[in-house]
């Protein structure tokens, strides 16, 4: 009679001669998931094959998540993989990108070589993510990669953000992710993530409880031989969790509760208990006294620790430690992670950590982060310990969070508004610092997009305030928050209490400026404004850029509602004059966008796109992620003027989802309009409605800013026209029929509305609303002669009015978008068809029907093909020459260029400012390539490529 002993009892282990070394070697190794092993080993193939994935692993502590991702990592290494691993953890939660930084050898918030943020850059998350990005495309480009990142439950909120970015972004690299966490806790942000990801197409697996054949496949590996049945009863109560399981086991042998007899394993003894808990207790209890106060004190530290730092807890050299952490080592309780040690399961961590009374465990905690502090540099460790188990009025604790706030702040705002909001909570009423730490809160809470919470802080926070300085820095605060979440109503309502207050500096008095001359144009309210704008601008002593920048900003925007074209672009040029000076202006303005939106009304393409790259790097450049959307938005908006009907649609829908993640909506119903238009172009009504719809929502919900109002109506007014006819989408626009300041501004916000506009009219049968639009249009042509858009809308309108074919021709010439000439084309082929010159008619249909169909209007296409054929003219759908679905050939010009830029190893940043279009634009044309062409890598592309090079000319050619 003989006893068993166990391999190193991974609960996967097929063999107990090679054990967890088995686990390791191939899919065999995996008890009870062959499934799982299969998914893992087709992704790994596929990577191997130069294709990226994303597997996400979920399931309860103790499933074997850590092993699986620790078993991949190996087979992947074994295929010449590059590696990166990386894990959060409870206590690191507040380090920015720690699970990455980490599983990238990088140290520190930055990242060395990489450079260093600008020095006034408030946000630097974007920074961080795309030198991020730029490190993991270097590795990927290199050849097959993994990157797995476990316990994600535990992972900070930049972490987060950047993997919502960088795994769609690096989707066609060899570069496979796996992601691992732990369910069962609160973790609405990682379910968000792993939503976004599988949604699209990453592929989950949970991992859930082992059946009954694995768990006896797994006793069977332990012992040598086949188990009896009192054994696998016992062994049924871990209930399939393998992690309990092998504790169990190894409960088992170190006590020789097992015995083997006749080639079967039976149980001696019932003894050991069937809860984890009491399993890890009755591991620990047999380790030595010393040994486990050490373990006690290291748990508090962390799942992972320096041995240093427990030395300085315990107060003794680290020389000392070694005999009780061997021992912790030898009973298989904490194990080497690189320069840390580590205990061994999460669930072991837990099971040390809730042997301390909650008096101990917090007389340790701030023990630990007093230490950190003492030893200078970074407060962010100590803050872990110091923001749980610190006591209010502790102003050693609250120094340390207070550093931890201001140091964390730039490159996580989500973490410093919870270390603000704990270190106010500990601050006492008559604290003398319990106002700044007011404003650090709402400001970091702002920053980091919690916009409803910041402006509810700054409103709870202005009645515990009674100086009029105060009360005024936290009204501007609260009207800057209302403004960028896009209620601009009440944030003039703020700013206004704000600069009622007296004895301001003159600092804060031009934040509020700024801020109040935002809002009043935000809210299509500019006149009241504008005295007080005048005021600003005519004080040559002006003591406030801000107030500078805001009232320039108010100004343009009034003159662009009264007409004046010229005026309106100057006041806008002025303000981003100032602020390309004084960059830390434009931080709360940017007033390049502006700019390019008015550029965009006139259509003045080239210019409207250099200044919104150029706002794309200042927001980048100074970290405010809050208008880290808006550029997108604008130039979707862009796109869609100059017929680019899918670009428009990925711009927007690009900035869209940014401006959830950042909670910034100011401008989401510009963009909801933009895809509104671009859908029903196309003919997608029912597209076009659900976009009304979320329009709709949005503006009952009080989101609406700079033409979200106006230039939606006219967006809806579309819509309207087509599901209900003329008479329902004018009176959608019974302001702008009926009020001439409505209606100029509308017609500088969009010309195309003009001819839109008197056509509607004119099929009501309402012409004396059709004559108001078109003397609207003439005199703004009139007044404003050096802008040839407005002179092409009046054109256009005159025509369609006085049935003039001079004027329709004129506006064909004039008009500077693809689709506003097709539409001055159509008009135009329908005025000679009514007067029976056929063939004139048809050519001019024919242009029409070809300007349509190139931009995808597919809509407008059909009303002419439907025209044609009244006249007996039969046009089949435009196909583009003929052009093929699939293959090379099938690839439209800007696909082409994509293709033959990133073959040539360009990453999509670099392709973008080549074709001088945006990164999601190229990653849309990618996605487009590779469906095309049935691939899904980079290494496939460049093959294909150098197979359709055009073949070299020969010498002397």
């Amino acid at each position: 009679m003989s006893h068993g002993s166990p391999a190193n009892a991974s609960p996967f282990a097929s063999d107990s001669s090679a054990g967890a070394d088995l686990a390791r070697s191939s899919r065999r190794g995996w008890r009870g998931r062959d499934r799982e092993w299969d998914v893992l080993a087709g992704l790994l193939e596929a990577a191997e094959d130069s294709r990226g994935g994303v597997l996400l692993v979920e399931g309860e502590s103790g499933m074997g998540k850590s092993q699986l991702l620790g078993d991949a990592a190996d087979a992947a290494a074994r295929r010449g993989f590059i590696l990166a691993r990386g894990a959060a953890d409870e206590p690191g939660r507040l380090t920015p990108l720690a699970p990455l930084l980490a599983a990238l050898g990088q140290s520190g918030q930055m990242m060395r070589g990489d450079g260093t943020p600008p020095p006034d850059a408030v946000d630097q998350r974007m920074w961080l993510v795309e030198r991020l990005q730029a490190r993991l495309e270097e590795h990927a480009a290199r050849g097959p990669f993994l990157l797995t990142l476990d316990d994600l439950q535990w992972a900070d909120p930049t972490t987060l953000m950047a993997l919502r970015s960088l795994v769609p972004e690096l989707a066609s690299y060899p570069l496979l992710w796996v992601l691992s966490r732990t369910t069962g806790g609160l973790e609405s942000d990682v379910d968000r993530l792993y939503g976004l990801l599988e949604r699209d197409g990453a592929l989950r697996i949970a991992l859930a409880a082992l059946g009954d054949d694995a768990v006896a496949e797994i006793v069977a590996d332990v012992f040598g031989v086949p188990p009896e049945a009192g054994l696998l009863r016992l062994a049924a109560g871990a209930g399939g969790n393998p992690f309990m399981l092998v504790e169990l086991l190894l409960g088992l042998r170190d006590e020789d509760a097992v015995e083997i007899e006749d080639g079967r394993a039976h149980l001696v003894s019932e003894r050991l208990p069937q809860r984890l808990q009491e399993i890890a207790r009755s591991r620990l209890s047999r380790l030595s006294s010393r040994t486990r106060h050490l373990l006690q004190v290291a748990a508090v530290l962390g799942r992972s620790f320096d041995a240093s730092d427990l030395a300085d807890m315990l107060g003794e050299p680290s020389s000392q430690l070694l005999p009780a952490l061997e021992e912790a080592a030898t009973a298989g309780v904490v194990v080497p992670i690189g320069d840390l040690l580590s205990f061994r399961h999460d669930l072991l961590w837990r099971a040390v950590s809730g042997t301390l009374t909650p008096s101990v465990c917090r007389a340790l905690h701030r023990q630990a982060g007093e230490m950190l502090l003492r030893r200078g540099g970074s407060a962010i460790p100590a803050a872990a310990h110091l923001m749980r188990y610190a006591r209010p009025g502790d102003t050693c604790a609250l120094a340390g969070l207070d550093q931890a706030t201001h140091e964390v702040l730039p490159s996580s705002p989500q973490t410093a508004a919870e270390l603000a909001v704990r270190a106010l909570d500990l601050t006492d009423p008559g604290d003398p610092r319990r106002f700044d730490r007011t404003v650090t809160a709402v400001f970091a809470l702002t920053t980091a997009g919690r916009l409803p919470e910041a402006a509810e802080f700054a409103r709870s926070a202005l009645g515990q305030v009674a100086l009029p300085c105060e009360m005024a820095r936290l009204r501007y605060e609260l009207a800057y928050a209302l403004l960028l979440s896009g209620r601009p109503v009440l944030s003039v309502a703020e700013a206004e209490k704000a600069l009622s207050q007296e004895d301001l500096s003159s600092e804060l008095r031009g934040l509020a400026q700024q801020v109040l001359f935002r809002a009043l144009f935000a809210s299509h309210d500019y006149g009241r404004g504008v005295e007080r704008a005048r005021a600003v601008v005519a004080d040559e002593e002006c003591p406030s850029q801000s107030a500078l920048v805001g009232a320039h900003m108010l100004l343009s925007y009034a003159a662009w509602g009264e007409g004046r074209a010229t005026n309106g672009l100057a006041h806008i040029r002025e303000a981003v004059r100032i602020t390309a000076g004084d960059p830390a202006q434009a931080r709360r303005a940017h007033p390049r966008m502006l700019l390019a939106t008015f550029l965009t009304d006139m259509r003045r393409f080239e210019e409207a796109e250099s200044h919104l790259q150029t706002s794309i790097e200042e927001i980048s450049a100074l970290g405010h992620a809050a208008y880290a959307a808006s550029p997108a938005i604008f130039r979707g908006r862009l796109r869609l003027a100059e017929g680019l009907l899918d670009d428009a649609e990925v711009e927007v829908l690009a900035g869209m989802a940014m401006a959830d993640e950042m909670g910034m909506n100011a401008f989401v119903l510009i963009g909801i309009a933009v895809l509104t238009i671009a859908a029903v172009r196309r003919g997608d009504i029912d597209a076009a409605a659900g976009q009304a719809r979320a329009y709709a929502a949005r503006h009952q919900a009080g989101q609406g800013a700079m033409y979200g109002c106006a230039w939606g109506s006219w967006a809806m007014a579309l819509l309207a026209d087509v599901q209900e006819g003329p008479a329902k989408a004018a009176g959608l626009l019974r302001a702008a029929y009926a009020e001439p300041r409505e209606r100029r501004w509308l017609l500088m916000a969009e010309p195309d509305a003009a001819a839109w506009m008197t056509r509607t009219a004119l099929a009501i049968a309402d012409r004396s609303a059709a004559e108001d639009v078109v003397e609207t249009a003439r005199c703004l042509a009139q007044d404003n002669p050096g802008f040839a858009t407005l002179a092409a809308a009046a054109a256009h309108a005159r025509g369609i009015l006085y049935r003039d074919a001079a004027a329709l021709a004129s506006a064909v010439a004039s008009h500077a978008g693809p689709w506003s000439r097709a539409s001055a084309m159509e008009d135009l082929g329908v005025l000679l068809a009514d007067g029976a010159d056929e063939g004139s008619s048809v050519d001019r249909l024919d242009q029409a029907l070809e300007g349509y169909q190139r931009i995808g209007a597919e809509r407008d296409a059909a009303r002419v093909r439907a025209r044609l054929r009244e006249l007996g003219i039969r046009r089949r759908h435009w196909t583009q020459s003929e052009r093929p679905l699939s293959g090379w050939s099938s690839l439209t010009a800007t696909e082409c260029s994509v293709a033959e830029l990133v073959a040539q190893g360009k990453t999509n940043p670099q392709v973008a400012d080549q074709m001088f279009i945006s990164p999601h634009t190229v990653k849309f044309h990618l996605r487009q390539v590779f469906r095309k062409l049935g691939i899904g890598s980079r290494v496939e592309l460049a093959r294909l490529a150098a197979e359709h090079a055009p073949e070299p000319a020969p010498p002397g050619t």
